[in-house]
């Protein structure tokens, strides 16, 4: 499946993006398993984790067409190349780097930029971002969020990103948010497998839930 067409399919699966930064590529296929097991089918790992590019090869191979991999905190048009060679299919940044974007869509991978204001986001767009990342969420509310969502297109998926947890999810939803990038509350650095999958669990669990959006099948 081609990248796009996988990033649209898992989204709708499971509009989760798992963030494992700071996973070391010895344990990285474990964690890989474990948030596959929870449900979770979008994973990156952040270029300022250890040996990365390592991790996201691994975890490509392990999981292959299951689940959709890719870097988070990608900053410059190299990295771009560096993870796409690794078997990455998805670029996740904390800014819009118009560059960074059009180098991600070129080569045919997913591009998902971050983004605070609607100027940003509609630049991020322009160049050619396929999702918006509004980063950080500790200083976005759901109003923030559905005030946005009144001119940012539906074609666009929203992802909220920061210190989200499963309580949280409901009312960015209800404001418009389509998903969630999910940190240090599904995956801290020398957690085990069980641990996340029970925290993973709890995500998926919250969009079950009433107030929550469901999950495909």
């Amino acid at each position: 499946m081609e990248p796009l067409a996988a990033f649209r399919a898992y989204f709708a699966q499971c509009p989760l993006v798992a963030i494992i930064r700071g996973v070391t590529p010895d344990e990285v296929e474990e964690i890989g398993e474990a948030l596959y097991q929870a449900g979770i089918r979008i994973i990156e790992v952040p270029l300022n984790s250890p040996d990365p590019l390592a991790s996201i090869a691994r975890l490509a191979r392990r999981l292959g067409d299951r689940a959709l991999i890719g870097a988070g905190t990608v900053l410059g048009v190299d990295q771009v190349a560096a993870v796409n060679q690794a078997g990455g299919r998805l670029v996740v940044s904390p800014c819009a780097d118009p560059a960074v974007i059009a180098a991600t869509a070129a080569a045919g991978m997913v591009s998902c930029p971050g983004y605070f204001t609607p100027t940003e986001a509609f630049a991020a767009l322009g160049a050619g971002a396929h999702a918006l990342k509004l980063f950080p969420a500790e200083a976005a509310s759901p109003a923030m969020v559905k005030s946005q969502r009144a001119v940012i297109p539906r074609s666009a998926p929203l992802l909220v990103v920061g210190s989200v947890t499963p309580d949280k999810m409901a009312a960015y939803l209800a404001a418009g948010a389509d998903g969630f990038g999910l940190g240090g509350a599904l995956y801290r650095p020398g957690q085990t497998g069980a641990q996340v999958v029970e925290q993973g669990r709890a995500f998926i669990d919250a969009l079950r839930a009433p107030g929550g959006q469901g999950i495909g099948s």
